[in-house]
């Protein structure tokens, strides 16, 4: 996994992550804050109005960096189906300068999208990944890892009700398991408006696919992103994507 720049400069109040605008506590979270949930949060395309979900906060990462991107002028919605993250995510929403615009709740995004009649214009979701793996150390930390809590398939259910007929869909994946699921999108009647390769350095093969897709017929804007230099440094381009939440860029 690609670790995080040093950013901290300042003992933490607490086991969490200092930005540069707010600091995110993380040590009732079973995924805890890392390169993923920053890069979906940086890069997920954006609208001026309208309304944001996160689907699977955890801490409220990306929430939090959408907020910050639209300062506070949209409202953003944290769904968590974790009871414990979903309490730090509402904690950490609360001391943040936009608490006014964030909202965290608990459940089930199957269930919600059954009852919730309003939409969305921007979902994001850094969700569960693999199908199945290793044993983990934690039952909150299999449903964060494996898709047993949520399937792709699920996933892209929920979203198709939720999402305004023009909104737009953001999720990172690695790079089998995002192929797999443009794959069942395509298939469930999405088109592919960007997508995004992702590598550690430009000799090595994609890692990470970061997609944005959408309900309507759209031209596909494919590009690539490499996370650090030949010399191991962070690359311009990531120092550019992330520069606005890092304290060491």
């Amino acid at each position: 996994m690609t670790m995080l720049p040093t950013a901290v400069t300042k003992p933490l109040r607490r086991d969490g992550f200092t930005f540069k605008h707010f600091f995110v506590a993380h040590d009732r979270c079973a995924m805890k804050v890392g390169t993923d949930g920053v890069l979906l949060g940086a890069w997920a395309p954006l609208i001026e109005a309208g309304r944001a979900l996160d689907i699977g906060t955890g801490s409220g990462l990306v929430a939090l960096m959408l907020a910050q991107r639209m300062h506070g002028a949209i409202p953003i919605d944290a769904i968590e189906l974790d009871s414990g993250a979903c309490r730090q995510a509402r904690d950490n929403f609360t001391a943040s300068p936009w608490a006014m615009s964030l909202c965290a709740v608990e459940g089930d995004i199957c269930a919600y999208a059954g009852r919730m009649s309003r939409r969305y214009q921007a979902i994001v979701s850094n969700p569960p990944y693999f199908d199945a793996g290793p044993a983990c150390a934690t039952p909150a930390r299999a449903r964060a890892r494996y898709t047993l809590s949520l399937s792709h398939h699920a996933l892209l259910t929920a979203a198709t009700a939720l999402l305004d007929k023009n909104g737009t869909l953001a999720l990172i994946l690695p790079y089998a398991a995002g192929e797999a699921l443009i794959a069942r999108a395509l298939a469930q009647g999405w088109w592919l408006q960007r997508r995004t390769d992702v590598s550690d350095r430009a000799e090595l093969r994609p890692h990470r696919l970061l997609l944005a897709l959408t309900r309507r017929p759209v031209a596909l804007i494919h590009d690539t992103l490499t996370l650090r230099d030949p010399t191991g440094e962070w690359s311009p381009a990531f120092r550019t994507l992330a520069g606005d939440f890092y304290l060491a860029f």
